[in-house]
């Protein structure tokens, strides 16, 4: 019998720098499903990767001296390495930069164009580097402007500074779908999830009049050239979507994995690039003329106390600092649980370690060690056999297993990972008071009771044995270690089908003393240790970081221009409490400098105070304000200190 399939994928993400638990949470998301589906029975394909080009990528590379290919090869690797660690079982990790994306990438672009629906043309609008993505005024967070109230940039929403670009570019006829696209979210109202991210879509963007995409850029190298135009490379989110179908082989003579697995059955992405699938991939597709995935699911951000993790914030905490102490289960269950699927979680050290200590070591594992130690004292280790519910306490039981099991599957089915974790629970939960209702120490001091304490084993021991088959899909450690201490080898009572059936369990014979599966943790040692991982890179070691800095040359030094100034003015910069904004006098000149110091300073204890200055620095804009120049502290820890200089020097005397 031929298995049903079930091809399920994560975005491919952006190489910039290292992935912390938010970034984990999609791929583990992710993983949970496939090994869902794969308990099932489903043929599943899981496909995660990374989206390797673009201008950041260029840039960052050069500012490193290494190539974008080198650059990225080692971003790949390290995301590799993490998804072990993570143990996500993905059967693809696609790179864009490989030659089988490329090559289809540029059939696609060639088929849009010859069809029509790609055109030459010219773009200007607000670009963010960082965000490779262009921005209208409106969609701006903030907008700058000059004296006379033009506009001359702007902050995205990620807090990226925007700059005007104007170039030749090729467009893609968004416009031509638009309607279609409309009808496509009618007929399949489930398409988009939650139902909050379409109405999004239609009221923010398509109502108003979807504009045409560029589609390719001519000021970076580093992407797909366009075939037909060598000198434009394909912009990101043909690139970068295109993956979903390159990946099986789309447009190949070995496309095998893309007629059994496509169309996908679910995309899962972070709510933050729900635009860009929802609309442009499925105007695509629909020029592609190609199906349409089945469902695309927008979950939302795990955040912090104080909003998204930065690092400037200190308040990023990575995967591999919880799995290297806490164990992977630790990670995996706290992220499914706290973080309702659609909307925001938020991560602090003490909603860890208690999720760690009262679910995992108090409910799951106390369950698991008081059963077997009953077995173990009451019956030699040997599970009584399943005769049947006979008491009040036993049916209620039953009920609520079976409850909870529907109800694991129907949350299951919809994604609702959180919801389906506390069905489990509130399986572990009813067994743990089952436990006080029949009181087997009472049953065990008369040998009558002997068949009715059996009675209250077996139903422990099966409640125990179902919920490490639900939990297998979250937990890639607890439920082998439960049904290894339950010494359950046959492979037929750790089936899906197996929870359908009450009073299955039958160990392979005597059971051993039990084992911790999941230790409790000291709340006070943990919660501390947590937050000393999160801290701001500037407290961290900075003799360290001095003894491994890169040496230069004295031509290299030269390069560059230190003057005496005096402070003139001083103010705060709004909404960024580390920012001053500072008029300094540099003898022939007086400029405007932006520096993080106001953690330190406050306005009035600069004035009037001689400082050095960078003065050929590349003026750069911080939080709307220019910014021309450095001013030189010096730092130790998390102390920061401006450099006396002596009141004689006059201004715009230069440092050598």
């Amino acid at each position: 019998m031929t298995k049903p399939t079930f091809y399920i994928t994560t975005p491919i993400y952006y190489p910039s720098g290292k992935l912390h638990i938010g970034n984990a949470y999609t791929t583990i998301a992710c993983d949970v499903m496939a090994r869902y589906k794969r308990l099932r029975g489903f043929d599943v394909y899981y496909l995660t990767g990374t989206d390797e080009h673009g201008q950041k990528i260029e840039q960052k590379a050069d500012d490193m001296g290494i190539t974008p290919q080198a650059y990225v090869d080692d971003m790949a690797k390290g995301m590799k390495d993490l998804w072990e660690m993570l143990d996500i079982t993905y059967d693809q990790f696609i790179r864009t930069t490989s030659d089988k994306h490329k090559a289809a990438v540029q059939h696609i672009f060639e088929r849009l164009l010859k069809q029509g629906d790609i055109y030459l043309g010219e773009y200007e609008g607000w670009y963010s580097v960082q965000d490779e993505e262009f921005f209208t005024e409106t969609q701006l967070d903030e907008v700058y402007r000059d004296e006379d109230g033009k506009m001359i940039g702007g902050r995205a929403p990620s807090g990226h500074d925007v700059e005007l670009v104007k170039e030749e570019s090729y467009f893609f006829r968004m416009s031509k779908y638009a309607d279609r696209l409309v009808q496509y979210y009618e007929d399949n109202p489930d398409f988009i999830q939650p139902a909050a991210r379409k109405n999004e879509m239609l009221n923010n963007f398509i109502k108003p009049g979807l504009e045409d995409l560029a589609v390719s850029r001519t000021t970076f190298k580093w992407g797909v050239p366009v075939q037909s135009d060598p000198k434009h490379v394909v912009y990101v989110w043909i690139d970068a979507l295109a993956n979903y179908i390159t990946a099986l082989g789309y447009s190949t003579d070995e496309d095998e994995l893309f007629k059994k697995y496509w169309p996908a059955d679910v995309h899962m992405i972070g709510k933050e690039i729900v635009r860009f699938h929802a609309i442009y991939w499925p105007i695509m597709l629909m020029a592609l003329d190609l199906p349409l995935p089945k469902k695309l699911l927008g979950h939302g951000w795990l955040l912090m106390k104080d909003g998204k993790m930065s690092k400037s914030k200190g308040n990023v905490i990575y995967p591999d600092q919880i799995v290297e102490r806490y164990g992977l289960d630790s990670l995996r269950y706290y992220l499914m649980r706290e973080v309702p699927f659609g909307s925001d979680g938020v991560f602090t050290p003490e909603s860890f370690i208690e999720r760690t200590n009262f679910d995992l070591a108090n409910d799951l594992g106390n369950l698991v060690n008081r059963t077997i130690s009953m077995i173990n004292k009451y019956f030699d280790g040997n599970v009584p056999a399943y005769t049947g519910a006979h008491t009040d306490f036993d049916k209620s039981l039953e009920k609520a297993v079976k409850d909870n099991v529907q109800e694991y599957e129907t949350s299951m089915e919809n994604m609702q990972f959180s919801h389906a974790l506390r069905a489990v629970w509130t399986i572990i939960g009813r067994s743990n008071k089952y436990i006080d209702e029949t009181a087997p120490w009472v049953l065990a001091k008369d040998e009558a009771n002997k068949e009715a304490l059996g009675n209250v084993m077996v139903h422990l021991a099966e409640n125990i044995r179902i919920a490490a088959v639900l939990l297998s899909p979250y937990l890639p450690h607890g439920p082998k270690e439960i049904f290894k201490q339950l010494n359950i080898t046959d492979e037929n009572q750790q089936t899906y089908e197996s929870v359908m059936e009450y009073g299955i369990v039958k160990p392979e014979g005597p059971l051993s003393k039990p084992t911790p599966i999941y230790p409790r943790l000291d709340v006070e040692e943990e919660v501390t240790h947590i937050k000393d991982q999160m801290r701001p890179p500037a407290a961290e070691e900075p003799e360290e970081e001095a003894e491994a800095a890169e040496k230069i040359t004295i031509d290299d030094f030269n390069k560059v221009e230190i003057k005496v100034a005096t402070v003139i003015a001083a103010e705060a910069v709004k909404k960024a409490k580390k920012l001053l904004k500072i008029q300094v006098d540099l003898g022939n000149e007086e400029r405007q400098i932006v520096s993080g110091i106001h953690e330190h300073y406050e306005p009035g204890d600069i004035i009037g105070k001689k400082v050095l200055v960078v003065t050929n620095l590349q003026p750069v804009k911080l939080r709307g304000e220019k910014s021309e120049g450095m001013i030189l502290t010096a730092e130790k820890g998390s102390r920061l200190t401006l450099i006396d200089v002596p009141d004689g020097i006059e201004n715009g005397s230069i440092v050598k």
